[in-house]
């Protein structure tokens, strides 16, 4: 499982409940997509929870909000949010919510990657308090090195 970076004081925003309300399913987010639809549909159909992660959040007998940071343009989206609704589904006890980026920018800029980067996905991990307890991305560890790295720097956007 990924390692979580600690929640950042919400000085104001304590209170994470309305923004999960007012976020959006995977389906519904889907559905309204206007980029990379069916590529979104085509890894949430092969996208499975992990057992181990599933019992990870069983033992905990809490309830867990997953409220994501994102846009459905993003191709590093397409290939993360799929498995994060996947897991969503899998557990009873996780519920999983879609905000925009671009209409959240004052949450998105409390989890910067390196503190400069408005990168996404991020994945706020909410207490059943809907507190935040850690948050998660872009992604995974070794593709963040490998982003960062002079290889990578010297491609394109695209090829990137």
């Amino acid at each position: 499982m990924p390692s979580l970076h600690e929640a950042p004081e919400l000085s104001g925003m304590d209170d994470l409940s309305a923004r999960f309300a007012s976020g959006l399913t995977f389906d519904l987010m889907d559905a309204g997509a206007t980029e990379n639809a069916d590529l979104y549909r085509n890894f949430r159909s092969r996208a499975a929870a992990p057992s181990e992660y599933v019992e990870r959040i069983a033992v905990t007998g809490r309830r867990w909000h997953l409220l994501v940071i994102s846009e459905d343009w993003c191709g590093d989206s397409v290939n993360i949010v799929p498995w994060i609704d996947a897991l969503a589904e899998a557990s009873t006890l996780t519920e999983m919510r879609l905000i925009g980026r671009d209409d959240n920018l004052d949450l998105m800029d409390l989890h910067l990657t390196n503190g400069r980067s408005r990168s996404i996905p991020i994945v706020l991990v909410l207490a059943d308090q809907f507190r935040e307890r850690g948050w998660w991305g872009p992604r995974p560890g070794p593709m963040q090195e490998w982003f960062e790295s002079a290889e990578a720097q010297a491609l394109s956007k695209d090829a990137r």
